[in-house]
C-alpha cells in the first residue's frame, strides 16, 4: 500500500483545545450542537441547482472552477484560471478535460496545507463522498472515478444533498433585475427544501458597477417605474424589494467598497441622482451616492422588515488582467482598512436607535473588531455583528473574533454563523468548523471560571442555531 493510499480521516477532535480538561469540555459541548440543522442565511450558491435538481457535472466542475478559494491559491503558484476550467469573458479557449483539471488540483493539493480550504475539501471528500485517502498525484484518478460515480447516483443530486446536510434554510443572492424564476420553480415544485433569496442591489446603486446606466434602465423596465427622477428610482427599488419579499426574501445584502453613509436633504439627493443617472458622476459623487443609498436602504428595511447586511472593505477585482479576462469574483478581491465609527454615523443618527431594524455588520478589517464594531453593536439597538467573513472565515479568524468582540458586545449582539459560499459541498464543513471553534472558545471560558457550564451549553446552541434563526427571521 502506498503512502497516498493509506486510510485517511479527519481528526475527530480537530480544532478543540490541546489541554485535556478544556478539550473534554469542548467535546461535550460540540456533541450537543453537531447535529443541529444548518441555517445558511448568507451565501452565493446557484438556485438553479435546486430548481432543476440535475446531477452535478463532474468533480472538477463541482470543486474547482466555481470556487475562487481554490483557483486563487492555484493562480498564486502559476496555475492559470483557464487551465482549471474557469470560463473566459470573451469565450476564449479553456481546459475542458475535467480529469486533467482534477489532476492539477491533486498535484497542487499541498498548497492548501494549513488553510480552511484543506479542511473543507477533506471534509467533502471523506464525509460526503466516502473517499478515505489523502488526495495526491498517485490516487487522483481513483478519487475522480469514485466521486464521479457518486455524482451519477440520485442521492448525490442537489436536493438530496440539501436534505442529507440537514439544511433548514439556505439563502442565495440575486440582483434586483433577477426575475427569481428559479426560486419560484422551487416553490412550485412541491419540494420542501427552503431556498430563499437575498436582495443585492449593488448593480443599481453603485455608479462604478459595470453597466450601471444600462442596469438603471433595466430596473425601470422590470419594476414598471419611471427611474428618470429620484423619487421614481426609489419607488422602483421599493417595488423590487416587495417582489423579492413575496418570493420569501428576508434580507438585503450590500457589498460597498466602504461603510460610508450619508443623509442628504431631498433636493441634494435628487441633484446627486441626476448627475449619476446622466453618467457625469465623479468618483466623489459615486461614493456619496453609495453612502446615501445605504441610508435609503435602512429606511426601506424599517418599512418592509428586511434584515440589512453591510459588508464593506473589499478592493474588488484588484488584478485588472484577471478581471478583463475572467470578470468579477475570480479571487482577486483584497481586504482594506475600514472605518465604521464615523462612516456609519449619518445612518445611525437617523436609524441606529430603532429596535425594529436589524443591520448586520461584517468586516474584513480585524483591527475594527474590538475598537469599533463591538462597541457599536454593544450600544445601538439596530446593530448586530456578522461572523468572520471571507478571508477571516477560518479557525484562527473565528477564534480571534470571539476573543475580541465578546467582552464588549456579548454573544446576543452577534448573529451566529453564515458560510457566504458559492461551493455547496463546503456548507456542512464550514458550519462544522464554526461549531467546533465556538465550542472550543466556550470551553475555555468554562475552564477559566468565566462561564458556568450549563450556560455554555445554552450559548453553544445559540451560536450554532438560535441567533441566526432570530436575526434573519427564519
Amino acid at each position: 500500500m502506498t503512502a497516498s493510499a493509506r486510510p485517511f480521516a479527519l481528526d475527530p477532535d480537530r480544532l478543540f483545545p490541546a489541554e485535556t480538561r478544556t478539550r473534554e469540555i469542548a467535546r461535550a459541548l460540540y456533541e450537543t450542537v453537531a447535529g443541529l440543522p444548518i441555517l445558511s442565511p448568507h451565501g452565493h450558491t446557484d438556485p438553479q441547482w435546486f430548481a432543476d435538481d440535475a446531477p452535478f457535472p463532474d468533480p472538477a466542475r463541482l470543486f474547482i472552477a466555481p470556487d475562487h478559494y481554490v483557483h486563487r491559491m492555484l493562480y498564486s503558484q502559476g496555475v492559470k484560471p483557464e487551465d482549471v476550467g474557469v470560463p473566459r469573458v470573451d469565450g476564449g479557449p479553456i481546459e475542458t478535460d475535467s480529469r486533467k483539471i482534477w489532476r492539477r488540483l491533486a498535484e497542487n493539493f499541498f498548497l492548501f496545507r494549513g488553510t480552511p480550504s484543506w479542511l473543507w475539501l477533506c471534509h467533502a471528500f471523506t464525509e460526503v463522498f466516502g473517499f478515505h485517502e489523502r488526495l495526491s498525484v498517485d490516487n487522483a484518478d481513483r478519487a475522480y472515478d469514485h466521486i464521479a460515480a457518486c455524482l451519477a447516483r440520485p442521492e448525490f443530486r442537489p436536493r438530496a444533498l440539501f436534505e442529507r446536510f440537514n439544511i433548514e434554510a439556505l439563502t442565495t443572492t440575486e440582483s434586483p433585475l433577477d426575475d427569481l424564476r428559479h426560486h419560484r420553480k422551487i416553490q412550485q415544485s412541491g419540494w420542501r427544501g427552503r431556498v430563499l433569496t437575498a436582495f443585492r442591489p449593488d448593480p443599481v446603486v453603485d455608479p462604478a458597477f459595470p453597466g450601471f446606466l444600462d442596469n438603471l434602465a433595466a430596473l425601470g423596465r422590470v419594476a414598471d417605474a419611471d427611474v428618470s427622477t429620484w423619487q421614481g428610482y426609489l419607488a422602483a427599488l421599493a417595488k423590487r424589494r416587495a417582489y423579492f419579499k413575496s418570493v420569501g426574501c428576508t434580507s438585503t445584502d450590500h457589498g460597498h467598497p466602504t461603510a460610508h453613509t450619508a443623509d442628504l436633504a431631498p433636493n441634494e439627493a435628487a441633484a446627486l441622482y441626476e448627475r449619476v443617472r446622466n453618467g457625469g458622476a465623479s468618483a466623489t459623487d459615486a461614493e456619496a451616492f453609495r453612502a446615501q443609498m445605504l441610508t435609503e436602504m435602512a429606511r426601506m428595511s424599517l418599512d418592509d422588515g428586511l434584515v440589512m447586511q453591510i459588508h464593506p472593505g473589499s478592493f474588488r477585482d484588484h488584478n485588472p488582467e484577471i478581471f478583463k479576462a475572467f470578470g468579477r469574483d475570480k479571487g482577486a478581491d483584497i481586504p482594506t482598512p475600514t472605518d465604521y465609527v464615523r462612516a456609519l454615523k449619518p445612518l445611525l443618527d437617523r436609524f441606529g436607535n430603532e429596535p425594529e431594524l436589524t443591520i448586520v455588520l461584517f468586516t474584513l478589517d480585524e483591527t475594527a473588531f474590538s475598537r469599533e464594531l463591538a462597541p457599536l453593536a454593544g450600544h445601538y439597538p439596530a446593530l448586530k455583528l456578522g461572523p468572520p467573513w471571507w478571508f477571516l472565515d477560518s479557525p484562527e479568524g473565528m477564534r480571534r473574533f470571539r476573543e475580541t468582540v465578546t467582552e464588549t458586545a456579548g454573544f446576543s449582539n452577534t448573529v451566529g454563523f453564515n458560510d457566504d459560499t458559492r461551493a455547496f459541498l463546503s456548507i456542512p464543513a464550514r458550519h462544522d468548523m464554526s461549531r467546533r471553534v465556538d465550542c472550543a472558545f466556550l470551553a475555555r471560558l468554562v475552564a477559566e471560571g468565566r462561564l458556568e457550564r450549563d450556560e455554555a451549553f445554552e450559548v453553544a446552541h445559540d451560536l450554532a442555531y438560535r441567533l441566526a434563526k432570530a436575526a434573519y427571521k427564519l
